[in-house]
């Protein structure tokens, strides 16, 4: 192909022989547009001998143009083809109609939890839409459910209330299977006060110690006087005040030095 090009056409000979030398480097692509490019040039040079001159101008300007808009046909088509196609009926990763559903508080065992006071509480009856609701548990340890109205559920892990709740909907419903999840722990929470960086209310959503809580927090204070930290506990009605022996935390000697807090702990830093 590049042999037939002649001394009128040097700007095709450089070209040439540059992929005569790397032809096996070439794509299949490149290959193309240089042979069209090669066509067109001898289509033009044989029609320069036998056309005048204002014909030629417009046949070289047309084939210009026309070498153009097939050098960009082409390029699109490699980009097109370069993309991954898209599986029908699986929205992208990113896409915005994409619908995520609650999952259940992680740290929720079914079997040990027990439902407290601000807890939020999925109740999923199968096949009964008007009887699935969310619920949060009252202050008095109650929630409200249709049919059913006020249900005690305080005290309870999620796998005794719905064996109760399929009991009660019985009367209601044939062969009721009752899910019940805990969507949101709130109930669960520990109280820091006095000399440390964030003092406040905390989730105790999983173990936590003493040293944990003060790390959350940012730490005790300046002024803080870690010698006399101490927890107050609620055990069977009574307030307990328990040491709590900062410097023996951390030395890290004694796990049994690091308090394990229970919910409803307050811990105070003098």
């Amino acid at each position: 192909m590049c042999s037939s090009l002649h001394s009128p056409r040097k700007r095709l000979s450089t070209e040439c022989q540059f992929y005569e030398g790397n032809r096996h480097r070439i794509s299949p692509i490149q290959a193309f547009k240089f042979g069209t490019r090669v066509a067109i040039t001898e289509s033009v040079s044989r029609i320069r001998r036998v056309i005048p001159v204002s014909v030629k101008k417009f046949t070289r300007n047309s084939a210009c143009l026309a070498l153009t808009i097939l050098a960009v046909a082409i390029g699109s088509f490699a980009q097109s083809s370069a993309l991954p196609a898209k599986s029908e009926g699986h929205p992208a990763s990113g896409s915005n109609d994409v619908k995520t559903t609650s999952k259940p508080a992680a740290d929720a065992d079914p079997l040990s939890y027990t439902i407290g006071v601000e807890d939020e509480l999925g109740i999923s009856v199968w096949h009964e839409a008007d009887l699935s609701t969310n619920a949060v548990v009252r202050p008095d340890g109650m929630i409200t459910l249709p049919l059913l109205n006020d249900v005690k559920v305080i005290g309870m892990t999620p796998r005794e209330l719905q064996d109760i709740l399929t009991v009660k909907l019985k009367d209601y419903v044939k062969e009721p299977q009752v899910t019940v999840i805990v969507r949101q722990i709130h109930s669960r929470r520990v109280y820091l006060m006095g000399e440390v960086v964030r003092p406040g209310t905390y989730a105790l959503n999983n173990s936590k110690t003493v040293l944990q809580l003060l790390a959350e927090a940012g730490g005790p204070g300046t002024y803080a006087k870690v010698g006399g930290i101490y927890v107050i506990r609620q055990q069977n009605g009574n307030r307990t005040r328990l040491p709590f022996h900062y410097k023996k935390a951390m030395s890290g000697k004694k796990m049994s030095e690091d308090i394990v807090l229970q919910p409803g702990d307050m811990v105070v830093v003098p």
